[in-house]
């Protein structure tokens, strides 16, 4: 089988994620071109906004899990609420075992149901395995393809960008920043050979 091409060089990934030590980005580096080809996150558009919305989500690859307060917002991940009930979260302590983890923070037991079928792997009982960093990887970029995101970055406009981050988020947290970031990013892959 040929070697795929590499969608993001070490350089374009060291700079975009700065300044997280290269020993971490080491391990998601190959984890990410490969699974960047296998969801089909494979243009300039595509790769600049998932790397925009999962580098802001982990906070430049540094956060494969959701830092648990519990805060307000988190005690709603719990049985009994409207939140809870969309996901999935069905048995006390749901909303801590099934916390925010990956790239681009799968969250609640329905939605690691679904990855772990998806991905073949068993996250209701591993659920920190989506910590590891082929599977951190590798439910940002499920995730991504399974919500349309691709066609919506191939529009390659900020409204285009805006309707994803509510697809990430729910609203618009962090906009901003996430907006800043996919500028950044794009202008760095542009000296690349990514079409």
């Amino acid at each position: 089988m040929p070697e795929l091409e590499m969608l993001v060089t070490w350089d374009q990934f060291v700079e975009i994620c700065k300044p997280t030590p290269r020993s971490r980005l080491a391990d998601i580096y190959g984890p990410l071109n490969h699974n960047l080809h296998v969801f089909g996150i494979n243009t300039r558009p595509r790769v600049a906004s998932f790397l925009g919305q999962v580098c802001h989500e982990s906070g430049n690859m540094r956060f494969l899990r959701e830092i648990w307060g519990p805060t307000p917002q988190q005690l709603r991940y719990e049985p009994g609420t409207s939140l809870a009930r969309t996901l999935g979260n069905t048995e006390p302590g749901d909303g801590e075992r099934f916390r925010g983890r990956g790239l681009i923070q799968i969250t609640g037991r329905a939605n690691y149901q679904s990855v772990s079928v998806a991905l073949d792997y068993d996250f209701i009982a591993d659920p920190v395995a989506l910590e590891k960093p082929e599977f951190a990887v590798a439910s940002a970029c499920w995730f991504w393809s399974t919500r349309g995101l691709n066609e919506i970055a191939d529009l390659n406009t900020e409204d285009a960008y805006r309707r994803i981050t509510r697809r990430i988020n729910g609203g618009l947290n962090g906009w901003a920043d996430r907006l800043e970031r996919w500028y950044r990013i794009q202008q760095i892959l542009s000296e690349g050979d990514i079409d």
